[in-house]
């Protein structure tokens, strides 16, 4: 590691001492350390640069300034230390695709906006990506062009918030001036020539009288789907074994198509001096078409009478969400102010099969089937108090505290009788790459919670800052948990402060972890096998070891130091340490010759495995981010610079070992394998180098970032087929031009074309799948975008 922070010093050093337009802000600029932070601090007036906690500000214009459509992809270009690769074949995975902070899980990470909890999806991703067994919030159902800012806290909080902010806390704020606008075109392209996009976006800002404002903003687009396979390499293809030929590609893979629009406002009606109404909405929906695996014309499970070549199965998922604030605030001079709040949302995932059939049954299968669909809901009250206590000291102290109360509900519709029936003529039963929902898999399952909070923090002299939070929350279905949170920053001179923190988190079990349950096909080693997910009490679950899930618990640690030598000058160095006990995971695939044995003989005829959720691990996390901005100011320019690194390193301290029931059906079984424990521990890179800049003239500016993404390594059943894929750079570059409020965007991603390495051919399904669905910039090569906007 000392080799690592030696290299990063020197390239931090070079990009600051570099004369030469480099890239787009990856972290908070320079212009933004003045901006008032409204995450992990209930103080009114804490900027950035004084906080207590490492936090960054991702302004619009970053986000904007690359040429993604979808927000998570642009944090992941923002942030070091986010991590979001781009998995495909990996059913509802591809249309939901999960986010990781600090190399944690995806659901270790809450999401709000403008402060108020957003929903998570209805999605159990249940398939061998980075994320495996989480149910996290889907950024991209927020259009950016509804953003005003994005404030990104990476310390735990949950003392503060509650549930799942173990990682840290992304706060999307969203536009809410009273005038002002934008109207935006954008088209892009990968240089292999696939994956069109298209999008249109607006916002704009209108008065209420003389009391009140309201923004709205609205985008909507098209992607085209890319495809990355290769050619079939079968050892010995031909007409008595299998078609295609060797040569011909069968396969897909790469992004799904998809077709998506958002609206969204945020607006507020100040009722009397002291009353204010606000409110807020996001609707998203997004067409999500992704591919399988291609059965082949002689494969067993097809029925050639209507796919004489074969065929390629396709899941058609429709995400659809709504999410909903009404609130009053009311304050006077010197009192309590006081925030009253409703929040609901919504996120419902639809499943369609097409280009698909069912085997058992027959000729006459149908070739589409309705597999049934996926739902959470979110409410949430809260009752917040804040007020500003003179204790003599050099500033107030800001005492705050609530209590809120949250309904969750998931339902699990079932699909038509046709996609799960297991007909007379054997073979698979259901649709095929996605079996449909059975009633008996299916229902409607909630739960709520109380908590109450408490804070209190200020600066107890001119240099010394201390924060305390603590909360009690108790859920219907597993009981109570308590956490805490203390917060110090000593600034020793105006140029450099040491802040630490010291925080215990929980993360309850979803409801989706806890109730969903599904038979989909997973191809383990190259070979197909229809895996049950069970619920923890189904009986199945129950005989092969599993127990009612608990809550994760972790305890945080953090300490880093704030660095201002000079003016424009702004580095961050924070290194933390995140326990996490009895971690929520979906077991390995129990394939065995027993459990296969077990499971058809009680109910499941033709299933290959199962696999359920279990507290079974506990893990460490530790890690460092580095954070330099410079604001370089020249004649008649300037230039903005930026470096950022994170370095995360998790270790699996214990794996329980398997239980009574589990050893009675196979004494072998491997509840947590060594695929899973590699996943965990190696599956996303170790560490991310950012280095870039903005020239800043008067109608132009140039960016150019370049990014390196460390290794990672896939782990197979079969050691020998273990690989590790090499650190990768990516360069990307753009230009706009500024004239009477137009501006002119030409941009590329990955200009170089850079690829991560390929997969070995034991790992690449007969060859046609080339690279890794971990790879942290996915696997599309370079993208061409052009951009058209006007603001006023």
């Amino acid at each position: 590691m000392k080799n690592k922070l030696s290299l990063l010093s020197i390239a931090v050093l070079g990009a600051l001492a570099s004369q030469s337009a480099l890239a787009q802000d990856n972290s908070a600029p320079a212009n933004t350390l003045d901006t008032l932070i409204v995450t992990g601090t209930r103080v009114a007036d804490r900027t950035v640069a004084e906080s207590t906690a490492p936090i960054d500000i991702i302004s619009p214009e970053v986000l904007e300034g690359t040429g993604t459509t979808e927000l998570a992809t642009a944090l992941s270009r923002a942030l070091p230390s986010l991590n979001f690769p781009r998995p495909a074949v990996s059913d509802g995975t591809d249309a939901v695709r999960p986010a990781q902070l600090r190399g944690l899980s995806p659901d270790h990470v809450l999401v709000l906006v403008n402060g108020k909890r957003y929903h998570s999806g209805a999605l159990v991703n249940v398939n061998g990506t980075q994320g495996r067994g989480s149910a996290p919030a889907d950024l991209n159902t927020i259009p950016i062009a509804a953003i005003a800012r994005v404030e990104v806290l990476r310390d735990g909080a949950s003392a503060q918030y509650g549930s799942d902010a173990i990682a840290g806390v992304i706060n999307i704020v969203l536009k809410g001036s009273e005038s002002g606008g934008s109207i935006a075109a954008r088209y892009g392209q990968y240089s292999a020539g696939d994956g069109q996009q298209y999008q249109l976006s607006a916002d704009a800002g209108l008065k209420l009288g003389e009391a009140g404002k309201i923004h709205f903003a609205a985008q909507g687009g098209h992607q085209d789907q890319t495809d990355r396979a290769r050619p079939y390499l079968g050892s010995n293809p031909g007409p008595n074994s299998s078609n295609p030929p060797a040569g011909e590609v069968s396969q897909r893979l790469g992004d799904p198509e998809v077709d998506h629009g958002s609206f969204a406002y945020n607006g507020e009606l100040n009722l009397t001096d002291y009353l204010t109404l606000y409110s807020y909405g996001i609707y998203t929906k997004r067409d999500v078409l992704s591919n399988g695996y291609f059965r082949e014309d002689l494969d067993p499970n097809n029925i050639q009478e209507i796919y004489p070549n074969g065929f390629l199965p396709q899941i058609n998922n429709v995400s659809t969400d709504y999410d909903f604030v009404l609130g009053a605030k009311t304050w006077t001079d010197g009192g309590t102010n006081i925030d009253l709040s409703y929040t609901y949302g919504s996120n419902e995932l639809t499943f369609d099969i097409k280009n698909t059939l069912n085997r058992s049954l027959g000729p006459t299968s149908p070739t589409r089937f309705f597999a049934g669909a996926l739902e959470y809901k979110q409410h949430v009250l809260n009752l917040d108090f804040n007020k500003a206590l003179e204790w003599g000291l050099a500033y107030p102290v800001t005492l705050s505290y609530g209590v809120e109360w949250r309904g969750e509900e998931f339902i699990q519709t079932p699909g038509e009788p046709d996609s799960y029936a297991n007909g007379s003529f054997g073979g698979a039963a259901g649709s095929q790459v996605f079996p449909g929902f059975q009633p008996g898999y299916s229902g409607n399952y909630d739960r709520n919670s109380l908590s109450f909070y408490a804070g209190l923090e200020g600066n107890i002299t001119e240099k010394f800052a201390l924060g305390l939070a603590a909360r009690a929350e108790d859920y219907s279905d597993f009981g109570n948990t308590t956490t805490g949170k203390i917060t110090a920053r000593y600034d020793f001179s105006p140029a450099v402060a040491l802040r630490g923190t010291v925080s215990t988190g929980f993360h309850a079990p979803a409801l989706q972890q806890q109730n969903f349950q599904a038979v989909s096909t997973n191809f383990i080693d190259g070979i197909p096998y229809d895996i049950a997910t069970f619920r923890v009490d189904h009986p199945a679950a129950v005989a092969l070891g599993a127990e009612p899930l608990k809550p994760e618990e972790s305890v945080n640690y953090s300490l880093g130091l704030v660095l201002q030598p000079a003016d424009g000058l702004y580095v961050t160095i924070d290194a933390y340490r995140i326990a996490v006990d009895d971690r929520i995971t979906l077991s390995a695939n129990l394939t065995s010759t027993a459990v296969r044995n077990y499971l058809n003989a009680n109910g499941f005829p033709s299933v290959g495995g199962g696999r359920y959720f279990t507290n079974a691990i506990d893990t460490t996390t530790d890690g460092i981010d580095i954070v330099g901005t410079y604001n370089w100011k020249l004649a008649n320019s300037s230039i903005d610079l930026t470096a950022g690194y994170n370095y995360n390193k998790t270790t699996i301290d214990r794996v329980a070992g398997n239980p009574a029931a589990l050893e009675a059906i196979d004494p072998t079984a491997e509840r947590f394998s060594r695929v899973e424990i590699g996943r965990f521990e190696k599956g996303a890179p170790r560490d991310k180098l950012s280095l870039g800049g903005t020239w800043h003239l008067a109608s132009f500016d140039v960016s150019a970032s370049a990014t390196r993404y460390g290794e990672f390594t896939s782990f197979s059943s079969n050691p020998d087929n273990d690989q590790t894929f090499g650190a990768e750079w990516t360069l990307d570059l753009a230009a706009t031009y500024r004239i009477n409020g137009w501006e002119f965007t030409l941009g590329g991603d990955n200009v170089l074309n850079e690829y991560p390495d390929e997969l070995i051919y034991a790992t690449s399904n007969n060859g046609q799948f080339p690279y890794s669905g971990s790879s942290p910039f996915g696997f599309n090569g370079a993208f061409m975008y052009a951009n058209i906007g006007y603001k006023w």
